[in-house]
C-alpha cells in the first residue's frame, strides 16, 4: 500500500511502471466482474459522494464500478475498496 501526497503524479509513476489503473467510482465504464486484474494494477477508490477527481479519472485506464441493484447506489469508500480488492484476489486465486 502506498499513500500519495499527489494522485495524479502517483498515477503516471504506476503507469510508466507498467501498472494497469483501475478507478474506482458510481456509473464506470466497466462493470467489476468484467474488469481484468490478472496483470500489474492498482486501484483507486473515489471519494463518497464526489468519485474521482477529473484528473486521476482521465489518467485511469478504466473505470470500474460495482453492479448495485435496488435503491442503493453506491457504497462509501472503505466497503467499496473491501468488495474491489477482494474480488480482484478472489479472481487472481481462481486463475480468472
Amino acid at each position: 500500500m502506498h499513500k500519495a501526497t499527489n494522485l495524479a503524479a502517483t498515477v503516471d509513476e504506476l503507469k510508466a511502471r507498467g501498472v494497469w489503473v483501475f478507478g474506482a467510482e458510481a456509473g464506470g465504464n466497466v462493470s467489476l466482474y468484467d474488469a481484468d486484474f490478472q496483470g500489474a494494477c492498482a486501484i483507486v477508490i473515489g471519494s463518497e459522494g464526489a468519485g474521482l477527481s477529473r484528473i486521476v479519472r482521465e489518467k485511469c485506464d478504466f473505470i470500474v464500478s460495482i453492479p448495485m441493484r435496488g435503491k442503493v447506489n453506491s457504497l462509501n469508500a472503505s466497503n467499496a475498496a473491501a468488495v474491489l480488492l477482494y474480488e480482484a484476489v478472489r479472481r487472481r486465486i481462481r486463475g480468472e
